[in-house]
């Protein structure tokens, strides 16, 4: 049983290493886009910055939510693991 508990959480960690790729991809993809709008926009081609306005609020902001969120919960979860194992190791 011990090793299908091991398999399913080598998994599920996978998977959430994925997607967690993939969103950070999806971001720097809506950064550059977002700087080839502002561009078109200044020589007068307004439907590309429109296009990212409207994807803004339910595109864009859930997947910067989720890179930010995620990279703070890793960072607190290494520093508690840090702190657990310096504990241990004064015992």
């Amino acid at each position: 049983m011990k090793m299908t508990r091991e398999k399913f959480q080598t998994s599920f960690k996978e998977i959430i290493d994925n997607f967690l790729l993939i969103n950070l991809f999806v971001v720097i993809f809506f950064s550059i886009y977002f700087i080839f709008a502002v561009i078109m926009q200044v020589n007068g081609v307004f439907i590309f910055l429109n296009l990212f306005q409207n994807l803004w609020n339910p595109v864009v902001v859930p997947l910067i939510t989720i890179l930010i969120v995620s990279s703070l919960f890793n960072g607190i979860i290494s520093w508690c693991r840090r702190k657990w194992l310096s504990q241990e190791e004064d015992i």
